[in-house]
């Protein structure tokens, strides 16, 4: 399983990067492309509660470069024009590289987009009172049912999200406990395969060695979501430029991922249609006037829209904030109407808890939050990275989650698969378990 492979090596260059002390991390976005370069202390591994596989126990790290360029040949979060992505890449990472004063190897990368899919699987093995082994986790990882998955596509995650010994559930690391049946539930997400692999081949084009990739849905929720929400539940959503992630996660680890094909870019293009001004000055009137909901006050406030087409007429216009709200608020409402849509999809309701966290550089549309509560139904937040060592003020906005979100992926990665020896006969494909049955099984 060619992927399968692919996946172990990069684990292993991860590895190789972690003993060198620099990686580059790459958010490769449809509006902006952000290079961080890490470096690791080497300091003692800190191994968190929870982690178990050959990758427990990861060293400290701090950003020492750090560069930011606005994203060319990437629309709804794929690659679609090789040559201009390699060239914002190898623009974004020199930069970088140049803050560092390093030069870097390796590096990390996430994505958006690509139609990711969830699927909830499971299995159970005999343990005949016999103490759990890393053999018995990988066997009972092996015997998962793998679906039919279809042609094109590549799994990007699979993490075993919950072991249960006998009947006792919820158990992180079941090595070194007693018991009779061991199961376990897992979390598979796959991608389009074309997208992944226009990304690994763009990177490679830059004499890079990809170290790991990710999905943006995934580490946006894990620079965004605080401990409790993550171990409780809750739903993080990447409003990009090119696409809206979405993520669910329960019990610190993700347990569904989606995207929708819109974001911030169509909001800018709405303006810019509506108003008849360029794109430039549609992002500008956006970023500095935008809103959700007018009041009485917004009618009397107008906004020059300007323009330099050299008709005077033409170039002296101006527009309500009204007006402008009218034309952003439709877009904002469909974009969370389809978030909606794919979090009743996931069964989000059964959650425990339902706290849903909005990030990216598009949540920061004023009065935002509170219609996007009104949509979704439940408490949202807006939620901004995490502090890491030596981040610059400039990469610490919400615009950075999946960057910083990648960071710490980079330095914790959570237990997949391919990080247990299991036996490469062990690949059956037959029954899919709907995604979120378990939920209701087991919390």
């Amino acid at each position: 399983m060619d992927l399968y492979d692919s996946q172990r090596s990069m684990r292993h260059m991860r590895k190789l990067a972690m003993q060198r002390g620099v990686v580059a991390i790459l958010d490769v976005g449809s509006s902006k492309i952000a290079c961080l370069v890490l470096r690791f202390d080497g300091a003692s591994p800190i191994s968190e509660e929870g982690e178990i596989g050959s990758l427990a126990g990861q060293s400290g790290f701090r950003v020492i470069g750090a560069a930011t360029t606005r994203s060319r040949g990437v629309r709804f979060g794929e690659i679609c024009a090789m040559q201009e992505t390699e060239r914002a890449v190898r623009t974004a990472l020199q930069a970088a590289q140049k803050m560092a004063n390093i030069r870097v190897d390796h590096v990390i990368a996430c994505f958006s987009g690509a139609e990711p899919r969830s699927y909830g699987l499971d299995a159970q093995i005999d343990l005949e009172g016999q103490v759990v082994s890393e053999q018995d986790v990988a066997q009972v990882l092996a015997s998962c049912d793998v679906p039919e998955y279809g042609e094109n596509r590549e799994v990007l995650h699979a993490q075993p999200v919950n072991f249960a010994i006998d009947n006792r559930s919820g158990l992180s690391d079941p090595r070194g406990q007693l018991g009779n049946a061991l199961s376990v539930d897992m979390h598979m997400l796959t991608v389009d395969a074309a997208a992944v692999q226009h990304l690994a081949h763009c990177i490679k084009r830059c004499d890079l060695e990809l170290a790991g990739i990710a999905s943006s849905a995934y580490v946006s929720g894990i620079s965004s979501l605080v401990e409790d929400e993550q171990e409780l539940g809750a739903a993080c959503i990447d409003l990009g430029g090119g696409s809206t992630s979405v993520s669910i996660f329960i019990r610190k680890h993700m347990i569904y991922a989606d995207s929708v094909r819109m974001g911030g870019d169509h909001i800018t293009s709405d303006i810019s249609m509506g108003l008849q001004v360029p794109t430039n000055n549609a992002e500008r009137i956006k970023t500095f006037y935008g809103g959700v909901h007018a009041t009485g006050m917004d009618d009397r406030e107008m906004i020059d829209i300007g323009g330099d087409t050299g008709d005077y007429e033409h170039d002296r216009r101006t527009v309500s904030r009204a007006e402008l709200i009218g034309i952003m608020r439709p877009r904002v409402e469909e974009i969370l109407e389809e978030v909606r849509a794919r979090l009743d999809a996931a069964g989000f309701d059964h959650l425990p808890s339902q706290q849903i966290v909005l990030t990216g550089g598009g949540s920061q549309i004023p009065g935002l939050d509170g219609l996007a509560s009104k949509i979704l139904g439940h408490q949202v937040r807006l939620g901004r990275p995490l502090r890491v060592h030596g981040l610059p003020q400039a990469a610490t906005g919400p615009g950075f989650a999946s960057a910083v979100g990648l960071a710490l992926f980079a330095a914790h990665p959570q237990d997949e698969w391919w990080d247990f020896d299991i036996p490469a006969d062990r690949y059956p494909a037959r029954s899919l378990k709907r995604a979120v049955k378990w939920f209701r099984d087991n919390w």
